[in-house]
Formats: structure tokens, C-alpha cells, sequence
């Protein structure tokens, strides 16, 4: 009975304009890039069907049969204590939970509607149990909360993918159930570590603003991400790795398969593709909100959860150079990046294609005392015209990621980024296309920023002979291309060169898959393109580097 008077009344502390609207949660942000790395769990009825939470309502899956399969919810295997062992395994700090996706339906024994877990055969309070384990095990939880809603009949849109209008709504009256449940969340589950909100639509700055002033007169240092409507405190790149950002914190939010849902016979990243996104988030001053997707009887997946616990074992060894430490002081290429916490710099090169690595790195107005691998192995340190130049043997290089453990007479933290070299020289050079349908999530710019894991280029549909085009801005000399692709579409390929006015071809290939390393008699171009001349799909390619 008291938190429901507490809701009463908070809900009129809302109506009433008063209460109090500033966060002061600096101390809580930085707590939470500490941690560096989360676990996010999309789960779900539509874990029967194996297809997308949300987007599949009406799509895929008929409405009315999408709505009713909360009623063959039943999960005889789920356990919140397993679920927080794992995140902890992995080395995840904290646990973000879909309590409510854009289908409405609701993980925890909410008083606003029937469309929630309590009345499904499962009848527990996920929500609930997964607090209490997270609380048990030291593990920061939060909640995801979709700010749309596709089932409540008072918002705007509905299914499929939240493009149909509706013929009556009321947008205010869905805003006061959105602020009751939110209320609930954090009075009966917190106080919560993070409220991640999606997909605001119809919600503009000024609506997404008052949800988040009223979060905060419950719990004044509840961190909020950018998808009310309005700013938030940090920002939420999606299936990709944030660009280098220290004045604003961001978490990149990706799966560790395919789908957000549990999905059968989904594809799940390499460990060195899941290391790759991690550090590199790191290295850019983010944090990775790592997602699974649970199965239908409420066990994460074995494959996901193998992969998780690779994760963890590395930061077991290698942890210190992720947690805790911010972006920097030299921001990423294309072969790695760096973090730093204090005097020690660490230096990740995550990938480098010649047989010995030589990296110059500049000057940071301070001396530097100590350079150690941090795996062991032998390097050599030695100045040249203002540089340092470190020089490592190909056989102390590690398989996914070499950490150079970089001692200065001072604190680091406050070294403005500086640019460091790249080993391709394709790397962040001009690039164009064929054709680029999508360029918020398939960009042609994705396939020369150096991340592989992430968003990848597409053509469209219709173009029948794609090419992407790199320009150096100059003449350079190349013999060698590795490019990536995400799956293994292509068929058959050309490298081409422009010289006169005129394309020439220097390669043609059949297949690219994950990892197509090429050698070619040296050439000297401005201009090279690569054309996908025959491919079972629609390609994708995340990254073209040329050496």
C-alpha cells in the first residue's frame, strides 16, 4: 500500500509543475564508464516464434497472434541467479533488462495493465528476480523501457515497425502511463543504475525532457540515456562502435549475434570480433552494452554463453586496461587504440598485417619511463626526430590484442587526443559509391574507419554492379588489399585502378568471406574501387584496407 500511495503521489507532484528537475548524477556517470561493460538482455513471448522483439509484431507475425503468446509463456528454465553468473563470468559490471519492448508487453508485475508477465503461465516477476540476483552478486542493474509503445491504444503508431497511424490516440494520456510505470520501476526495483529508454517517435525534446525531470524527482541520480526525445546524459551508437568522444559519454548498445532476440541458429561473433568491439569502445571512451537473447525456456543460449566467458577470461588477464580507464591519449586507426588511467598509458593493437610492428607515437610533453608488452615478449624503444618508436617482433605479437604497457612521468589523463599514425593507407580517406540506400546504418564511410565488427556498407537492391571507391587524395604505392565482409555473399569481385581517365583492373577474385587477405604486383593509383561483379545477396562489406 505505501508504494502505490508514493506513486499517488508522485504522479501529482508531475501534474502539479513542482518538484525537482536537475539531475546530480556526475559522480554516478562516471561510476558507470568505469565500468566499461554491460550485459543487455532483449527477452520476451516472442522468444517462441525466434524472430524480432517488436519489429516482428505484424510483420512476420499476425498482431492478434503476436498479443496472445504471452498466454504459452512459460520459461521452465529461467533463472535470474544464472543470468547475473553469467554477466559476472564475462566480466560484465552491470545488467540492463527490456522490462517493456514496442510489442508492450511488460516483464514485471506492473498495476497499469493485464499485458504483463504475471499473467503468463511463467506468473514471476522477471524484473523483480533479476534485482534481487544483480543485488546478490555485486552486478549494477538498470532497465531498458521503450518509449513507444505499439499495443497501448493511446499511442500515435502501431505495428508493423510503428508506421501506422492510429485513428484516435491520446499522447498525453500514454505519457502519464509511461511516467506511472517508470514510478514503479524505480520505487519498487531500484534505486537503478541506468533507465534506458528507445524509439521515441511521437515524444519531441520537450515531452522526452519531462520524463526524465520526472525520473529524477524519484531518484535524482538515475543515469538516462538519449532516447526519450530529449539529450539525456550520454549518447547510444547502435550496432557499431561510437567515433572517438570525451566531452560526452556514449555506450555503443550491439549483439553478440545477429538478432536482439533469441533467434535459432543465429550466428554468433568470433572472440576476436567480440574483443574487437569491446576494446575498441574502450579505446574511444565508451562503454559496450553487450547484448543476448534468452531462449524460450529462459536459458542463455550455450554458444553466447561460451563466448562471454572467453570475454571474461581475457579481462581476467588484461582487465586492468579496460576498466576504469578513459579514451586516449592518442585517439584510434585503423591497427588499434589506446586508454589510460593515471601516469600509464595503454597502447591495443588489435590488428597489423606486416611481419613486425613499427609505431611512431607523438610527442606527449612528457618523458616516457617504461614500455612493456603486456603478454612479454621483446620490443625495442628508441627516439627519432621528436618521435618514440616502439618496435615489436612478429612472434610477441597475441592473436587479438597486443598490450603495450606505456609508463610517463605524469598524469596522462589530461593530454589532449592526439592523431596517430595508421598502417593502411586507405584508412579514413574519401570514399564513395555505386549506391548508398541507408547511410544511417549500412554507410559506405564504415568501410575505411578500421572497425570490422559494427556497421558495414550495402548497396542498394537494384544496383546489379556495385563498386565502392577509396580516393588517397595523392598517388600512392600499393601491393596488397584485405578486405571484410560480413558473411559470404560475394562471388566474384575486381580491384580497379584509375589511370587516364580510365578504370583498369590489377585483381579479379571469387570469394571475400570474413577475411580476404589479397597480393598484387605494386601499383600506383589515387583512385582504387572495388566491384562486386556477382553475389548470392545483397552484400555487405565492413572494411577495405589497402597496404
Amino acid at each position: 500500500m505505501k508504494r502505490v500511495v508514493s506513486i499517488l503521489f508522485l504522479i501529482a507532484l508531475w501534474f502539479s509543475g513542482s518538484g525537482q528537475t536537475a539531475s546530480n548524477n556526475k559522480q554516478k556517470i562516471e561510476e558507470w564508464k568505469d565500468a566499461r561493460f554491460g550485459m543487455f538482455i532483449h527477452w520476451g513471448p516472442v522468444a517462441l516464434k525466434g524472430t524480432e522483439i517488436g519489429w516482428s509484431r505484424g510483420r512476420e507475425i499476425p498482431v492478434d497472434e503476436y498479443d496472445n503468446l504471452y498466454k504459452k509463456f512459460d520459461a521452465p528454465n529461467f533463472d535470474a541467479n544464472n543470468w547475473a553468473t553469467v554477466a559476472k563470468a564475462a566480466g560484465m559490471k552491470y545488467i540492463i533488462l527490456t522490462t517493456k519492448h514496442h510489442d508492450g508487453f511488460c516483464l514485471w508485475n506492473t498495476r497499469q495493465t493485464d499485458f504483463n508477465i504475471m499473467n503468463s503461465p511463467l506468473h514471476r516477476d522477471v524484473v523483480k528476480e533479476l534485482a534481487e540476483a544483480c543485488k546478490k552478486q555485486g552486478i549494477a542493474f538498470g532497465t531498458y523501457y521503450s518509449t513507444t509503445d505499439w499495443h497501448h491504444p493511446d499511442f500515435p503508431l502501431t505495428s508493423p515497425g510503428g508506421q501506422v497511424q492510429r485513428a484516435s490516440y491520446d499522447l498525453d494520456a500514454y505519457t502519464g502511463y509511461l511516467k506511472r510505470q517508470v514510478a514503479e520501476l524505480l520505487l519498487n526495483y531500484g534505486p537503478l543504475f541506468v533507465l534506458w529508454f528507445d524509439v521515441p517517435q511521437r515524444f519531441d525534446a520537450t515531452r522526452g525532457q519531462g520524463v526524465i525531470d520526472f525520473a529524477h524527482t524519484i531518484q535524482p541520480d538515475i543515469i538516462i540515456n538519449n532516447r526519450t526525445g530529449a539529450k539525456g546524459d550520454y549518447d547510444t551508437p547502435e550496432q557499431r562502435v561510437g567515433g572517438f568522444q570525451n566531452d560526452r559519454p556514449w555506450e555503443t548498445c550491439m549483439t553478440i549475434a545477429n538478432q536482439w532476440a533469441w533467434k535459432p541458429n543465429d550466428e554468433v561473433k568470433s572472440l576476436e570480433q567480440c574483443l574487437q568491439s569491446l576494446v575498441r569502445s574502450a579505446g574511444s571512451d565508451g562503454n559496450l552494452l553487450f547484448n543476448v537473447g534468452p531462449m524460450p525456456d529462459g536459458r542463455i543460449e550455450s554458444l553466447q554463453v561460451e563466448r562471454l566467458k572467453e570475454m571474461g577470461q581475457w579481462l581476467q588477464k588484461y582487465g586492468y586496461s579496460i576498466y576504469g580507464t578513459r579514451g586516449g591519449p592518442f585517439k584510434p586507426t585503423d591497427w588499434g587504440v589506446s586508454t589510460r588511467k593515471g601516469n600509464t598509458i595503454y597502447l591495443h593493437i588489435q590488428k597489423w598485417n606486416g611481419k613486425n610492428v613499427q609505431i611512431p607515437l607523438p610527442d606527449l610533453g612528457m618523458d616516457i619511463k617504461n614500455c612493456k608488452l603486456a603478454s612479454g615478449g621483446k620490443m625495442k624503444v628508441s627516439k627519432k626526430e621528436g618521435m618514440t618508436i616502439l618496435e615489436i617482433s612478429g612472434e610477441s605479437l597475441q592473436p587479438i590484442n597486443t598490450i603495450v604497457e606505456i609508463e610517463t612521468s605524469g598524469n596522462v589523463m589530461n593530454v589532449k587526443p592526439l592523431e596517430i599514425g595508421s598502417e593502411s593507407l586507405s584508412y579514413n580517406k574519401k570514399v564513395s559509391a555505386s549506391s548508398n540506400p541507408d547511410p544511417n546504418w549500412q554507410d559506405i564511410k564504415s568501410i575505411n574507419n578500421g572497425d570490422w565488427v559494427g556497421h558495414y556498407w550495402t548497396p542498394d537492391v537494384k544496383d546489379k554492379m556495385p563498386w565502392a571507391e577509396i580516393d588517397f587524395g595523392k598517388p600512392e604505392k600499393i601491393s596488397k588489399a584485405i578486405i571484410y565482409e560480413s558473411g559470404d555473399a560475394v562471388k566474384a569481385f575486381e580491384l580497379q585502378y584509375l589511370q587516364n581517365e580510365t578504370w583498369k583492373v590489377f585483381y579479379n577474385g571469387t570469394t571475400l568471406g570474413a577475411k580476404a587477405e589479397l597480393k598484387f604486383p605494386k601499383i600506383t593509383a589515387q583512385k582504387v574501387r572495388l566491384v562486386l561483379k556477382e553475389f548470392s545477396k545483397v552484400p555487405g562489406i565492413y572494411e577495405v584496407v589497402l597496404l
